[in-house]
């Protein structure tokens, strides 16, 4: 049997046996095999190894940074739209240029005319938009002491705010009983603005040998501070400097007050722009103003006296005698409108208005080395006991009064009567203040309420508002839980927020304000002036 030439063909025997008959011409005659299927595994594994690898690329590439990134979002949110969305808005917003030409020209007429007219209005004359919320709430920022002064019963006798606003100096003496001239005192400062404030440790203090019992920091160079002694001496600080921190003192000299100095005020030197003056009250009387010196000294360099001849005959200073006899001041307070012109409080129960013009003299033979001379103009109706305060108004010609007889008189410098009297306690007031920034807020610091075994009082500050009332406080707040009586307090004319105060407690008290108390309101002005023309005949 002839071999198959396909055996893995069998189904082709027509042809298998055509070429069996003749070799020839099966070797050359045309015909088409069968094709042979022949599965690769070759091509099989690379193609699961490719498909395997993208697979895994795209998984680590794509996948898994859209689903841990935060911003691929947003930028996409964020990404200019395309130029064909863009056209498309475009031609959707489309504006009838003509037809707004036409409406402006005939609304015209109509629109200036009401302009004109509401400009001509004066509903809203001294209306101010106000975009700060409005806080009606007073808070205690910070409570200050200093122990070693306290353990020696010692009361903070005043206050006083830098230049800057940011540091508050209070001095310590005694202000009821004690052996006032050999008692030593402090001066203490805290910088509010410093990292790590300690409210029990002042960043400075100043031994002083007397009882120091008033204090004024100079008005533009913040280290320096002058200070009245119960001694009748004058002291300037500099508290840039830690090992003497004394520059100028007046010492025991013919010119130097007799009795304790109450109060102290920096003056313009008028003679030499870069130097100030000095000013100073006492209960001797006088009124003295000194001038720097080159050796570290105060030098007199004029005065005034207030005797009972400048007062009333029909006051009530019986237990003095008429003529040159001395009386007291107490306190002291200059116009913010004529340099020239100041008020002082006296222990007479009297304000009265002075001058530095003045040119009378007032006492002979004082043995001072300069003469001292009458400043008294105008006696205001008096209080029912010694004034402890005066304060003139920064916005117009009035000023404030308070003393023992727990009243505060409210004046104008044009009559002697008071606009408006308010019987605020029924013991002392020690301290008024005006508002620098509201022309109808003041406030006042009083001893309230009675220790029948201590004779002190309770202690509070009492923020008046002429806007909201004429008659009651707007906000009392207790400065003090034991029963101390408030002896000082003074506005900050820079951080306008805060209002200090002083306690026989020995602590000071700095007080937040609240938007209510610190902003003016539209009308503000006008009510102030409706107060100053209520003129008594």
């Amino acid at each position: 049997a002839a071999p198959r030439p396909f055996p893995w063909e069998p189904a082709e025997r027509a042809v298998g046996a055509r070429w069996a008959a003749d070799p020839l011409a099966a070797m050359f005659a045309d015909g088409t095999a069968p094709g042979a299927d022949v599965e690769s595994l070759w091509r099989s594994a690379r193609s699961a190894r490719c498909e395997a690898k993208s697979c895994q690329t795209g998984k680590i590439s794509t996948a898994e940074t859209a689903v841990q990134s935060h911003t691929s979002q947003d930028a996409g949110v964020q990404t200019d739209e395309s130029k064909d969305a863009v056209q498309d808005f475009q031609q959707e917003v489309r504006v009838d240029y003509t037809g707004l030409l036409s409406f402006l020209q005939r609304v015209e007429s109509t629109v200036i005319k009401e302009l004109i007219k509401n400009w001509r209005s004066r509903a809203f004359d001294g209306f101010e938009v106000n975009w700060t919320d409005q806080n009606e709430t007073v808070s205690c920022l910070h409570t200050l002491s200093y122990p070693e002064a306290q353990d020696q019963n010692l009361q903070v006798t005043s206050i006083s705010w830098n230049a800057t606003g940011s540091v508050v100096a209070c001095s310590y003496g005694r202000l009821d009983a004690g052996d006032w001239s050999t008692e030593k005192s402090y001066v203490c400062t805290w910088n509010l603005d410093r990292r790590g404030l300690n409210p029990q440790r002042p960043d400075l203090v100043v031994d002083v040998p007397s009882s120091v019992m008033c204090l004024a920091f100079h008005p533009s160079q913040p280290s320096l501070i002058a200070g009245g002694l119960f001694s009748g001496e004058l002291v300037v600080w500099d508290t840039s400097r830690t090992e003497d921190p004394v520059i100028w003192r007046t010492g025991m000299t013919d010119d130097t007050h007799t009795d304790p100095v109450y109060q102290v005020n920096w003056l313009p030197d008028t003679q030499h722009r870069n130097h100030s003056q000095l000013l100073s009250v006492s209960t001797d009387g006088k009124i003295l103003v000194w001038r720097e010196e080159r050796d570290g000294r105060l030098a007199l360099a004029e005065g005034f006296a207030i005797t009972a001849q400048q007062i009333p005959r029909s006051t009530q200073l019986k237990k003095f005698a008429r003529g040159e006899a001395a009386v007291g001041v107490t306190s002291l307070s200059f116009s913010h409108f004529d340099p020239h012109v100041f008020v002082v409080g006296v222990e007479g129960g009297y304000s009265l208005k002075c001058s530095t013009a003045a040119e009378t003299l007032a006492l002979q033979g004082t043995g001072g080395s300069v003469p001292l001379r009458a400043p008294a103009e105008l006696a205001f109706s008096p209080h029912g006991g010694p004034v402890y305060s005066v304060s003139c108004s920064p916005f117009h010609n009035l000023f404030l009064s308070c003393g023992t007889d727990g009243q505060v008189h409210l004046h104008s410098m044009l009559q002697a009567q008071p606009l408006i009297s308010l019987q605020l306690s029924q013991k002392y007031l020690f301290c008024v203040r005006w508002s620098p920034v509201r022309p109808l807020v003041f406030a006042a610091a009083s001893g309230e309420g009675k220790c029948n075994k201590c004779f002190w009082f309770v202690g509070d500050v009492h923020l008046f508002d002429f806007e909201k009332s004429s008659c009651k406080p707007a906000v009392s707040m207790q400065q003090a839980a034991g029963e101390r009586p408030v002896y000082c307090l003074e506005f900050n004319t820079k951080q306008t927020r805060l209002l200090a105060a002083g306690d026989a407690a020995g602590t000071v008290k700095v007080w937040q304000l609240s938007s209510d108390f610190t902003e003016q309101g539209p009308r503000e002005m006008n009510h102030l002036e409706q107060l100053a023309s209520e003129i008594t005949d």
